[in-house]
């Protein structure tokens, strides 16, 4: 499986990232590439708790472009 996730600069040092497709997962870390490997262990327990519960895991729908434009 795979998710979309947002990076996005902390206020302090590091980054924080989100996964929309999951509400409140969310996680942390120094440096992109750590930041990733938190949200991927983020997300597997995430999915974890909702097998657990009996929910159902939800798919990705998100669909992400960046868009050059001239400023």
């Amino acid at each position: 499986m795979e998710y979309s996730v947002i990076i996005r600069k902390a206020e302090e040092d590091g980054y924080w990232v989100e996964v929309p497709a999951l509400p409140g997962c969310y996680s942390q870390g120094e440096t992109v590439e750590e930041t990733l490997k938190n949200v991927r262990e983020a997300i597997e327990l995430y999915l974890e708790v909702l097998k657990e519960d009996g929910e159902v895991i939800p798919e990705d729908q998100e669909i992400v472009f960046k868009v050059a434009v001239n400023a």
